[in-house]
Order: structure tokens, then sequence, then C-alpha cells
């Protein structure tokens, strides 16, 4: 059974490793997967703002999510699932965490920077294209922006 907590700081490479083979799923390329590694490494500092929640199996960290924002407007940052555990509901599971711990922050609305092929994942639970944001990792990319409404 899958659950949920919030991640700890010395959990922080763990979860930087398990998004960089969340990313590579796609089947980006070795020198693509360099380009991401300093934007997918997670600061040890963010785990005690309660903002980065892990969704885990026994022992095994199989995903997680990290929030930000101020006043209304949350971003979510990171939304990541162990590539064994892709299709299998993780990813919804801390989806819809994030959105309610977005309610509970104050926040009506999260901002999404989705990979391309993310992007389908989001707009199924009601995101919308607003258009689109320069790369932080690939000059000249272009990725889409979502925002995902919280009623």
């Amino acid at each position: 059974m899958i659950s949920i907590r919030t991640a700890v700081p010395t959990e922080a490479d763990l979860l930087s490793a398990l998004a960089l083979r969340s990313k590579a799923y796609w089947g980006y390329n070795e020198d693509f997967m360099a380009a991401f590694k300093a934007e997918l490494t997670v600061d040890p500092a963010n785990c005690k703002e309660g903002m980065i929640k892990v969704a885990y199996e026994g022992p095994a960290i199989v995903g997680f999510y990290q929030l930000s924002g101020s006043g209304t407007e949350g971003e979510l940052e990171d939304l990541f699932v162990d590539p064994d555990f892709i299709g299998k509901g993780v990813g919804t599971l801390l989806l819809e965490t994030a959105m309610s711990q977005a309610k509970e922050l104050g926040f009506l609305s999260l901002s999404i920077q989705a990979d391309p092929n993310a992007e389908g994942f989001y707009i199924h639970f009601g995101a919308k294209r607003i258009g689109t944001k320069p790369s932080g990792s690939i000059k000249g990319r272009e990725l889409p922006l979502l925002l995902l409404k919280l009623s």
C-alpha cells in the first residue's frame, strides 16, 4: 500500500536520483539528462519546510512532489514517480495530495511547468495550458505552462 509523508532533509539525494530516473523514463539521451541534473537536485533545506511530500511503499520511496508559492498562488515545482511505479496510481495519489495541501495553504490555483510528455496527465485533472515557459536547463526549449484551479 502506498502512503504519503513529509520528506526529511537526509532524503534529498535519494529524491534527486528518483527525479532523474523519472525524467529519463521519457527516453531522453545522456547529454539531455546531464543538462537536467542541477535543476532536478533537491535542496535538503526545502525538506524542512513540509512542502515536499514523498510516496512510499514499505521502506522504498516511489515518488514525491514539491509545492511552493505565496498568497493565493501556488506552484507545483516537482512531481516525479519512480519508473517502476508509473501507471500504478502513484502520480494520481501525489497530485491529489498536492492539491489538497495547496488548498489547506490557501492557494486558489497551482501553476505547473510540465514536461511535454506529462502535460496530458495534468490536463486530465483539469489543468489548462496558459502558455509556455523557457526551460531552466535547455536553452531554446519551451515547456508547457499549465494552470490548475483548485475548487
